[in-house]
Parts: structure tokens; sequence; C-alpha cells
């Protein structure tokens, strides 16, 4: 889950300051809530108009969700969603990302003990089958590239002949 931009909260900000203005313009400051009920609709105004705008990073892709179902893939900058009826579940990094590995540890042909370290360097080139194709990514990439790992290091220590 991404934290909401500063812009979503500068936009609720003037809407209820607006709201509260023109609520005091022109019924005054009421102990009644039936003055004031303007002051609550704007801040449930303000409150969807909030949730509706997002914005992306530059590295990130943003997957839109509508009622479930795959709507887009938000490019960087402002856009805006339908609160409730739209989600972004997935904030997709497509800068290159680092992981490393425990030491493999296996023997040679003559006993000798190997211990072997691994770093894993990786970037998300299709964010959509990424984020809807796999269900945990990150780890299904870790899983693979120690499987690879394991595989490689089984070659060369034990070649067959």
């Amino acid at each position: 889950m991404k934290p909401a931009s500063s812009l979503a909260a500068l936009a609720f900000v003037v809407i209820v300051i607006v709201g509260v203005a023109l609520t005091y313009a022109t019924n005054g400051i009421s102990a009644s809530w039936g003055n004031n009920w303007p002051i609550v609709a704007t801040v449930i105004i303000a409150f969807i108009v909030a949730n509706a705008i997002k914005v992306a990073n530059q590295w990130d892709r943003a997957v839109v969700l509508r009622l479930g179902r795959f709507q887009a893939l938000r490019r960087p900058g402002l856009f805006f969603i339908i609160p409730i009826i739209d989600t972004v579940p997935y904030w997709i990094d497509t800068r290159v990302i680092t992981s490393s590995f425990k030491a493999e540890r296996t023997l040679t042909k003559d006993t000798v003990p190997v211990n072997v370290d691994a770093v894993l360097f990786w970037k998300v080139v299709d964010p959509m089958k990424a984020a809807l194709g796999v269900a945990d990514y990150q780890t299904a990439i870790s899983w693979a590239a120690q499987t690879a790992l394991r595989d490689v290091i089984g070659k060369t220590i034990f070649p067959t002949c």
C-alpha cells in the first residue's frame, strides 16, 4: 500500500476550507445541525476527492482494478480513480532491484565444503503480468533464482562424465 500523496491532502484541506467559508458566508455559525449540514457534506466530498487523486512516481506503475477486473495500468504522474469502485492494489517498482541469497552449502568431488553466496539483479518488464499473473512475484523471482543457483552449483561442482 502506497502512502497518500501530499496533493490529495492539499485537495482535502482546500475543499474543506472553501466549504466552511461558504457555509459561514451564507448561514453564519450556528449551534443547530440544520444550518451546518453543508460543512458535513463538504467534508464527505473532500474525503471522496482526496481518495480519487493518485500520484505515481517515475519508477512506479499502478495496476487499477475496477470491481476486481483489470481496468488500466497507470504510468507516472497524476491520475484519478473512482473511489470504492476502483482500487489500486499493486504499485510495481520498475527499477533494478537487488536480492541477496544465503550461502548454498555443498561438497566438491574431494569432499571439501563450499559456500556460495549470490546476488540477483532483476527488473520488472511487464508490470501487468507481474501483478496479475503471479500471486507474489517477488518471492517467485527469489525462489526461481535460488533454484537456478542450485542447478549451476550442482553442474559445476559435480560435473557429469
